[in-house]
């Protein structure tokens, strides 16, 4: 089989499926009220009782709806334009492409192992398998002259960028969870679920990716480049969810603190910006470079 007839059957499964699923989370509505529910930690959380995550706490079924805003208005349009670039032969075709697969591989693989069963369980499961292997494709397939002109792409501030995010994903997530160690509990917004799913992700995978692409930037590696893209793509795509997000949860009733609006929301669409910023003159070197 022919490497982009692999593509033309997973992305279309990818745009379909996240259209279904998003817009199921958007706009489904089923009949319900919330309901208070205890925990096997002893602890009392709101559960949302209606739509496509009743079975969520308020906190993250609103959450998702932020969620699935972008993915139906953002992530499924930028999925199909970057496949066409792909598809055109461009030099850049395969960091783009590999950027948004990587964006939904993140998103529906915490679907479909951290939300409360739903009837879409199944689609979730098809999107993170789909996007995944599609990633790994099109990952691999990252190669080619570029690296004869590395010097050319953007190094320092992508390294350093790389290195903050790490940093930052690490003390953030890395904290809460030594805490909950230290005091022989478990962390804040456990709430309903049996574990966090995003910050094993995080920790697991997305910190290690920031360090492994800043030292192999640093040693002018072309994979450096491959790995950043991915990263960038979510980190941009992020801010747009977080702010929206947090709206979704505030209407729902979440009691937030302004600082624990502001902050957030705001330290992620200055990491989104800059990555943005980065994201922008890696994809002119490597046009420069086709």
């Amino acid at each position: 089989m022919k490497s982009n007839n692999i593509l033309n059957i997973l992305v279309p499964i990818i745009i379909i499926g996240a259209t279904i699923a998003a817009a199921s989370g958007l706009f489904y509505s089923t009949d319900g009220f919330r309901f208070s529910f205890m925990t096997i930690r002893g602890r009392e959380v709101q559960i949302l009782g209606s739509g496509l995550y009743r079975f969520d706490t308020v906190f993250f079924g609103a959450g998702f709806r932020g969620q699935d805003a972008v993915v139906l208005f953002l992530g499924v349009p930028l999925l199909l334009v970057t496949w066409l670039v792909y598809r055109n032969g461009s030099q850049a075709g395969p960091y783009l492409l590999t950027g948004m697969l990587g964006y939904f591989l993140y998103i529906y693989a915490s679907m479909a192992l951290g939300a409360a069963y739903n009837p879409l369980f199944l689609l979730y499961i098809v999107l993170f398998s789909a996007s995944l292997f599609g990633f790994i494709h099109v990952f691999n397939s990252i190669k080619g002259p570029v690296i004869k002109r590395s010097h050319k792409l953007p190094r320092v501030g992508l390294m350093i960028f790389m290195v903050v995010a790490g940093v930052v994903t690490l003390v953030v997530w890395g904290g809460p969870l030594l805490a909950a160690v230290l005091k022989g509990g478990a962390p804040e917004r456990m709430d309903s679920y049996t574990t966090m799913v995003t910050y094993a992700l995080d920790l697991a995978v997305i910190t290690p990716a920031t360090f492994m692409s800043a030292y192999l930037i640093y040693r002018y590696r072309l994979m450096g480049y491959a790995i950043a893209a991915p990263l960038l793509t979510l980190v941009i795509l992020l801010a747009p969810q977080i702010l929206l997000s947090t709206l979704w949860q505030k209407a729902a009733g979440v009691p937030f603190t302004t600082g624990e609006m502001i902050g957030p929301v705001a330290g992620f669409v200055v990491l989104g910006l800059t990555a943005l910023g980065l994201y922008v003159a890696l994809l002119r070197a490597l046009f420069r470079a086709a």
